[in-house]
């Protein structure tokens, strides 16, 4: 599947959608098909931008910190490098307020430290 080439998230992707599978095998397809199937793979903007888009509303919204978690990995992944991930999250925080952004700075940091 789309999402393990390349691998977007990294390993530990998989025990999360194997979790939800077992409780909701329709939304664990849905969650998978739709963005990585549909829209990831539409032609108009490369992955690091997609990647940014997403990275962006999550910071914004302030409470889904373990799908920016993911997506923060997505983001490194993709050769993104931790100061411009930190500067997403300032431009957001002018939108977000500072709450948002210091939950995501956290989270961000804690991503950060796995990947060293």
């Amino acid at each position: 599947m789309w999402i393990h080439e390349p691998p977007l998230f990294g390993p530990g992707i998989d025990a999360a959608l194997k979790s939800l599978e077992s409780t909701s095998p329709d939304l664990a397809r849905c969650l998978v098909e739709f963005p990585f199937a549909d829209v990831y793979t539409r032609p108009g903007l490369d992955l690091m931008t997609r990647e940014m888009l997403t990275v962006s509303p999550l910071t914004v919204l302030g409470y889904p910190q373990a799908e920016l978690k993911d997506d923060i990995r997505g983001v490194l992944n993709v050769c993104f490098v931790p100061g411009q991930i930190l500067e997403i999250i300032l431009q957001m925080a002018v939108y977000a307020g500072f709450p948002a952004a210091l939950e995501a700075v956290k989270t961000a940091a804690s991503v950060f430290e796995e990947a060293e």
